[in-house]
């Protein structure tokens, strides 16, 4: 009998899912659930931070970019995260039929034979390899053009909202989420606890990343944690050949490794631009805040632009660097 089999008695939540044979049938529930988590998440904040009868001076100030994103990126935005979670789903789906087949050292005990000591190593444990391995992949794909052939799709988005933090490639997406298949395979781990840490610490810390606002409080210029100002910076400024900031949550990455940090001296953080006077009444007089309430709307959606995806009047990042290797 698996070891699976053996703690059913005291399963719960996403263990229960398990029940089905099917693989299948665990991806569609997961999904689902991925879907109604997200939307909730990523579109509380939104609404909060950039519907038009939301938006105030005080909080404008602390934008990283003085410019909000268009609609059409917005449901660009959606459209792609979409994707990325139909593929993230499919890893915990594939440990969850791994498990029931005894495939696998997962497990529903909580808090189990080794107590609750083991569930905090266990939660550091998931915390810290899987902080390193995304850093390892996310620099993979702005230092060759094979993997920034994947990633560079969720590089549109120079300017991104919080719907943007899975926006990604259905390669790029897997690879990513591959932690939560492969940490039941070399250890004990609870099941509930892995997909929680993911869906809930691992998602909502990207939620504020991708949030476009700055804290007062967490200072950009701090030496250890990213904040929502590094990711900006990530998203604005990096490209192939140039890694800035790829770490998620600990800058030790990229401290580590040549070229992993914007230079400080060029720093435009909001707190920076409100020392040199980019974040005065008189520019936020001149702030144009989109009419998100189209996204709202079934026409927008069903056009042969949400196939297409905006097109950006401006150069991206990516043409510009590309036409000037060109010209040389």
């Amino acid at each position: 009998q698996s070891t699976w089999g053996n703690t059913r008695k005291s399963s719960t939540m996403l263990c229960e899912i398990a029940v089905a044979q099917d693989v299948f049938f665990a991806w569609f529930v997961m999904t689902v659930a991925a879907f109604i988590s997200l939307m909730l998440t990523s579109g509380s904040v939104f609404y909060y931070w950039y519907w038009p009868s939301q938006v105030t001076y005080e909080k404008w100030r602390h934008k990283s970019n003085p410019k909000f994103p268009s609609p059409g990126k917005v449901r660009d935005e959606i459209i792609q995260m979409l994707k990325g979670m139909a593929t993230a789903t499919l890893c915990p789906a594939l440990s969850l039929w791994l498990a029931n087949h005894g495939r696998s050292q997962a497990n529903c005990d909580l808090p189990g034979e080794r107590g609750w000591g083991y569930m905090v190593l266990t939660f550091f444990v998931i915390w810290i390899g899987t902080d390193f391995w995304e850093f390892s992949y996310h620099r993979l794909g702005h230092t060759y053009n094979l993997f920034w052939s994947q990633h560079r799709h969720h590089h549109v988005f120079y300017n991104p909202s919080p719907f943007a933090v899975i926006a990604d490639e259905f390669i790029d997406q897997f690879v990513r989420a591959a932690p939560m298949l492969i940490f039941p395979l070399i250890m004990p781990i609870n099941m509930d606890l892995l997909f929680l840490e993911f869906a809930l610490f691992f998602y909502c810390y990207g939620v504020y990343l991708h949030w476009g606002y700055e804290f007062d409080c967490l200072d950009a210029h701090n030496p250890i944690v990213n904040t929502s100002f590094q990711h900006y910076c990530h998203h604005a400024k990096a490209i192939l050949y140039k890694p800035y900031h790829c770490g998620f949550f600990f800058k030790l990455w990229d401290q580590l490794f040549p070229g992993g940090i914007y230079p400080a001296d060029q720093c435009f953080c909001a707190k920076c631009a409100q020392k040199k006077g980019e974040r005065s009444v008189e520019l936020w007089k001149k702030v144009e805040v989109p009419d998100y309430s189209v996204l709202l709307k079934p026409s927008f959606w069903i056009s042969w632009k949400t196939l297409e995806g905006e097109k950006d009047d401006q150069q991206t990042q990516e043409e510009v660097f590309f036409a000037s290797k060109k010209s040389k």
